[in-house]
């Protein structure tokens, strides 16, 4: 399977499982010129910007691990713009959380680990 089509099934299978556990999407792909948001989504109270890392092996580690300093910043900048714009957020608590999709064992049962403020806006 393709990079793309990877990255487009892995993204399905992990607003499912969102879903499936309680989140509300409030959009998906948000593109801005320096990036794009996978997922926001409300869970509880909290408005959740969710990156989503899928990998059909652990050769090069786990996907969550693939979530460098920079793709942290490059978020939280994201995020900022999309609250300026959105306006969503007032007065709700902010989070960043990892959905990690690995297919290396069977692509048709995907082990998913949802990683909930898997880090702080600094």
């Amino acid at each position: 399977m393709n990079k793309f089509l990877l990255g487009r099934k892995g993204e399905d299978e992990a607003v499912l499982f969102l879903q499936d556990n309680g989140y509300r999407i409030v959009a998906r792909n948000v593109r801005a010129k320096f990036g794009e948001i996978d997922v926001v989504a409300r869970d509880g109270a909290a408005l959740c910007f969710v990156e989503i890392k899928a990998r059909s092996g652990v050769r090069f580690g786990l996907p969550e691990e693939a979530l460098t300093a920079e793709k942290r910043r490059r978020l939280v900048r994201l995020a900022t713009w999309y609250l300026q714009r959105s306006r969503l957020a007032e007065g709700c608590p902010i989070r960043f959380d990892v959905l990690s999709i690995l297919t290396d064992k069977d692509p048709h049962a995907p082990r998913i680990r949802l990683i909930k403020g898997a880090f702080e806006a600094a």
